[in-house]
């Protein structure tokens, strides 16, 4: 009989196999040359995998919890994985944030370039780009070949992204500088490494254009008109970032109700700031003033990372026992090319690699405060940052699967979020200024329940609003409202509603994630020995799984 924790262990080797793209963000050797098949033939391979797993994990016996929480995790999985692809939406992966379009590039920014065979597997992949480029456009042949292809919106967006990629400020070129400063610290990286990747790079140009390129005479034509996937296929989208299932009606009719009572704590906080002014004037204030902003993306970059270092210190021990393995975190400036909203990437395997908060900056050189400090506890400490390495942390606790690629949205964006809302109550939001940039967060995650919902199932707003009631969804109302109830940007507005419409599901789990955790922290908080301290390490040792399990997870875990 196989045991579930070596079936889990070999499953994390195996899928490397299958997808090496994963064990380079695992920080696994030995795979970071190789590219994964993105054509229709590897996804198939991808369900056989998947399918003889959860064969093997419901044939594990469970001994004990550990074995039960790891059979649990890996079944979900599986069943989760063989459901995507039955689905066929690789046939339409297609976005401006996370389908292989950016994947393929993003990639390259988690591979080490400090030594001599760190550059030979980039100029490798590079050289080789051409291959996952393929089978991706089988895949969307494919789809388009069945009268499936995704709205025009994403494609346009796409080819923007792509004749960047392909053009003379492409950030493959950055390469040639990173390579350089590692040269100047590795004797044996000499011209020769130099001219391979210089080669290397312009085939990736070169292929990311001729995608570019059918993408804009070929698959544009063809794309439709309609953002909206209807509210059947939303829900299923939905249930692979939560992990349970959800009545789009009743969740439409819960997003409102936070979007009234975060309209009433706008008022009440801009009044303690200013209170001459209205709510759009003091965010206008905050947003302009030099005093309240950091003047450069380095100064900014630094605020981050005190930012991460000193929440952690303070509550190290407190409310957390944070192991050792993830005292470090790192922030650095996101490569340009990419939507602009800010992400995390977890430490390797073997935290050689620390977790790092990447911020897109743009062309911008000034930089309000007051909306960023809550977000660097999102994406960092106690955030993602804290989740993902805790679950990496556990050790033999955990399956090796459990701890490295177990990860749903629901659960782990709800945490980031429930981490704003913990740091606002812990009073780490120290000025009125920061508490009114973590209302707009909390702003933000609620309209996107309203738009998400609203566009793909075609709910109408409802009449009793005062945001265009009774109105039908447009690209435009959905950029309206997050500029003038979240106060984002026109920039910022229009890629996170294209993020959204090309995107079905992922943008409600934040905001339902937290209410997960908020309900679970009330139902804990009744019984008279509750402490938030061990109710924290109950949910982070359960890992980001699906909702459902959880739950279930966390209302079983053993009293201490």
């Amino acid at each position: 009989m196989t045991d579930i924790f070596e079936l889990s262990s070999r499953t994390v080797d195996e899928l490397v196999e299958l997808i090496p793209e994963t064990g380079t963000a695992l920080g696994l050797p030995g795979c970071d040359h190789r590219w994964s098949d993105l054509s229709p033939d590897g996804y198939d391979a991808q369900r056989s995998f998947w399918t003889r797993v959860l064969a093997e994990a419901q044939a594990c016996e469970t001994p004990d919890r550990a074995h039960e929480v790891a059979k649990a995790v890996l079944i979900a999985d599986a069943e989760t994985q063989i459901r995507v692809i039955h689905a066929e939406l690789h046939l339409v992966d297609l976005n401006n944030i996370a389908s292989p379009w950016q994947s393929i590039r993003d990639i390259f920014e988690l591979m080490p370039d400090d030594t001599v065979a760190g550059w030979t597997n980039i100029t490798t992949r590079l050289a080789t780009i051409g291959q996952p480029l393929a089978g991706y456009r089988q895949c969307l042949q494919t789809g388009l070949d069945r009268g499936l292809t995704v709205a025009k919106r994403q494609v346009s967006v796409a080819i923007e992204q792509g004749r960047a990629a392909a053009g003379p400020s492409s950030t493959f070129n950055l390469f040639l500088d990173r390579f350089d400063q590692a040269a100047q610290e590795n004797s044996a990286l000499g011209s020769e490494d130099r001219r391979a990747l210089e080669a290397a790079i312009e085939q990736a140009k070169n292929h990311f254009g001729l995608m570019t390129d059918w993408f804009e005479s070929t698959y544009l034509l063809a794309a439709h008109e309609q953002d909206g996937i209807g509210r059947e296929r939303y829900v299923r989208a939905a249930e692979q970032f939560l992990g349970e299932t959800i009545d789009p009606e009743a969740v439409y009719a819960w997003g409102w109700t936070e979007i009234e009572r975060l309209q009433a704590r706008y008022i009440e906080l801009a009044a303690t700031i200013d209170p001459r002014l209205s709510v759009a004037q003091v965010m206008e204030l905050l947003e302009h003033d030099p005093a309240r902003a950091a003047g450069s993306v380095e100064e900014f970059v630094a605020i981050m990372l005190e930012r991460q270092q000193g929440a952690l210190a303070s509550l190290d021990g407190s409310h957390f026992d944070v192991s050792d393995h993830i005292r470090v975190i790192d922030v650095k400036q996101a490569p340009p090319g990419g939507a602009l909203a800010p992400y995390y990437s977890p430490p390797s395997e073997d935290f050689s690699r620390p977790g790092c908060v990447w911020y897109p900056t743009g062309d911008r050189e000034f930089f309000p405060l007051f909306s960023e400090i809550t977000t660097a506890y999102h994406e960092g400490f106690p955030g993602h940052h804290l989740q993902v390495g805790w679950q990496a942390a556990m050790g033999d606790q955990l399956s090796r699967y459990h701890r490295l690629l177990t990860w749903y949205p629901g659960s782990g964006e709800g945490w980031a979020l429930y981490a704003e809302t913990l740091m606002s109550e812990l009073g780490f939001l120290e000025t009125p200024d920061h508490e009114l940039g973590f209302v707009a967060s909390q702003m933000l995650r609620s309209c996107r329940i309203a738009i998400d919902i609203g566009i793909h199932c075609g709910f109408p707003i409802p009449s009793d609003q005062p945001f265009h009631p009774g109105e039908e969804w447009s690209f435009e109302i959905a950029v309206e409202m997050l500029e003038d109830l979240a106060f984002e940007t026109p920039a910022m507005a229009e890629s996170e509603v294209v993020r959204y419409f090309g995107w079905p599901g992922q943008a409600i789990s934040y905001k339902i994630g937290e209410q997960a955790i908020l309900d679970l922290r009330a139902e804990r908080s009744r019984q008279p020995d509750f402490d938030l301290k061990q109710f924290h390490a109950d949910v982070l040792s359960a890992g980001s799984t699906g909702l459902d399990l959880l739950r279930h997870l966390v209302r079983s875990a053993p009293t201490a």
